[in-house]
């Protein structure tokens, strides 16, 4: 008796082929019922094609969300969402000056809710010194302007990450050192 073939998932080059078969118009439909299907779609095709006014305010709305949540709701802190965010804008528009504003942002927030609410968490203290280090080498890439902007920011950061311990403020002084140079 002949084995049965196994079923695979769908792929991209599955999906790719159907789409090879539609004319213009189809493609347009296709991507109206994705635009339609969900806020996040939305939002991906907002910031993909710059439209609307400020595209990262949904993301920094997501990494808020996260970072500082609500204690009279008794909202959960999420590493992994707030990042998700960046990620998103990331695979959407991926510009240098978004991405670094998001991380800023994103340190901004963490730091704030830390220094405001106070955590105790080794995991969220070691996302954040992460994240400092990925703002920094994005900033240094933007023109003077800007660069010198973001750095000013991240080092308003480092600067109230010394109340936190585990030697938060520590390390962010020496990623500063090496790569916040002016």
């Amino acid at each position: 008796m002949a084995a049965k073939p196994k079923k695979t998932s769908p792929t991209w080059s599955d999906v790719k082929g159907k789409l090879a078969e539609f004319d213009r118009a189809g493609l347009f439909g296709i991507v109206q019922d994705l635009y339609a299907a969900s806020k996040g779609n939305q939002i991906f095709l907002h910031a993909r094609f710059g439209l609307g006014g400020d595209v990262l305010t949904p993301y920094k709305a997501i990494i808020d969300r996260w970072l500082w949540p609500d204690p009279i709701k008794n909202q959960d802190t999420s590493v992994a969402a707030a990042k998700k965010a960046i990620a998103d804008y990331r695979k959407a528009a991926g510009q240098p000056e978004g991405l670094a504003e998001l991380m800023v942002f994103y340190c901004e927030r963490a730091a704030g809710f830390s220094n405001e609410y106070g955590m105790d968490d080794q995991g969220y203290f070691d996302a954040l010194v992460r994240m400092f280090e990925q703002a920094l080498k994005v900033s240094v890439t933007l023109a003077v302007g800007q660069h010198d902007a973001m750095l000013d920011r991240l080092d308003a950061v480092r600067d109230i990450s010394h109340n936190f311990g585990y030697g938060v403020g520590d390390a962010m002084d020496d990623l500063l050192a090496r790569y916040g140079q002016r």
